[in-house]
Parts: structure tokens; C-alpha cells; sequence
């Protein structure tokens, strides 16, 4: 039986996405693409999820790329603007369990300096038990630590909660500490596996 469902945040409930800025900086597609690929990189991003400082990550990538500063000081100067909407169906399965009893948390890597601006701009996470974030923790999925600190913290059994993640690493890391995970790919495809599970959604 299902006692608790953990979300990961960006990916399944937020449209989190660099490009929703860079479009607005880059002309051509291209150009913006191979900058997110090479300069400011999902790795890159990946370590102030860690914990390190918006300023020193800025400092150090442009003191690398001294001719591309000015759009290296937008990543984080302008992060806001990588914030899209609510990914459509994911919140209305996050009311519906909660409205049904059972108990819902966040596991996420996201930044300590931008989680606020989330935690503020988005009503549905005043609906989660609790919220475990990489960056306050300055641990990072899939390291099996993070999970730890969840489960430790919110007394979660994993064998009895559904890990929900549209990264598939961060998922295998939580069935390989027991839980019931499920590799996001959208919305309907999330409804029907939590069904298939028992689960009223």
C-alpha cells in the first residue's frame, strides 16, 4: 500500500528551462544552443544546485570565457525569466492526492539563492508535508545521501512511497533505496502509473 508520493520540482511540476531566457538574448538558435552546451552548461548549473554561490560559479565561468561575460552574468542575473508556467496536469495529481490524505514532499536540486523565488511564485508548493532541496543540504541526486535526508527527516518508508522524477538517474537512485519510481514523461502518462499502483488520481 502507498503512503506517500515525493516529486521531484522542475521537469514534472515547473517548466524550468534556460532557453525561456536565452531566446530572448541569442538570435540564432544555433548560437544559443551550442552556449548552453559549452559555456553555461547543465553541469555548470548542477553545482550551484550543490550549494556554490551565484557570484563565484559567475566569476569563474567568465574569467573562462572573458568574451561572453555579459551573457554569462544573465544566467543568474535574469533566472527568474527561466521560470515558465506549471506543467499542465502534474499539480492537479498533487491536489488530488492531497485532498485524498496522503502525504506528498519535494525532492529536488535547485539552487538555496533561487528556490525562494519558486517556493514564492507557485501556489501548489504550499501543498506539500515537506521539502528536502540540494542546494540548502549541499548534496545532490542521485547521491543516495539526499534520499537519506528525506526519508530520515520525514520518516518515509520508501517501500511503502512513489519517487517521481523525469530525470531516469535520479529515478533508478530511488528504487535502488526501495521506492516505487517513476521515470515523468508527462502528466497522463504519471496519472496512469500512480492508478496502477492503487492510488486515486
Amino acid at each position: 500500500m502507498i503512503k506517500s508520493v515525493v516529486f521531484d520540482l522542475g521537469g514534472v511540476l515547473i517548466d524550468w528551462n534556460p532557453r525561456h531566457l536565452y531566446r530572448k538574448v541569442f538570435d540564432d538558435e544555433q548560437e544559443m544552443e551550442w552556449f548552453l552546451s559549452e559555456v553555461c552548461t547543465y553541469d555548470w548549473n548542477l553545482q550551484q544546485d550543490g550549494g556554490k554561490t551565484f557570484s563565484e560559479a559567475t566569476a569563474e565561468l567568465s574569467a573562462l570565457h572573458p568574451h561572453l561575460s555579459d551573457k554569462i552574468a544573465l544566467y543568474y542575473g535574469r533566472w527568474e525569466e527561466m521560470l515558465g508556467d506549471e506543467i499542465k496536469g502534474s499539480p492537479e495529481i498533487l491536489s488530488k492526492l492531497k485532498s485524498d490524505g496522503i502525504p506528498v514532499y519535494a525532492l529536488t536540486n535547485w539552487s538555496h539563492e533561487a528556490f525562494p523565488v519558486a517556493l514564492e511564485r507557485y501556489g501548489f508548493m504550499k501543498m506539500f508535508d515537506g521539502i528536502v532541496v540540494s542546494g540548502y543540504e549541499k548534496l545532490l541526486k542521485p547521491d543516495h545521501a539526499i534520499y537519506r535526508v528525506l526519508i530520515d527527516r520525514y520518516g518515509i518508508n520508501p517501500t511503502e512511497s512513489v519517487y517521481i522524477d523525469d530525470n531516469k538517474h535520479n529515478a533508478d537512485a530511488a528504487a535502488e533505496l526501495g521506492f516505487h519510481a517513476i521515470h515523468f514523461l508527462n502528466s497522463e502518462q504519471l496519472r496512469d502509473e500512480l492508478k496502477g499502483l492503487g492510488l486515486r488520481v
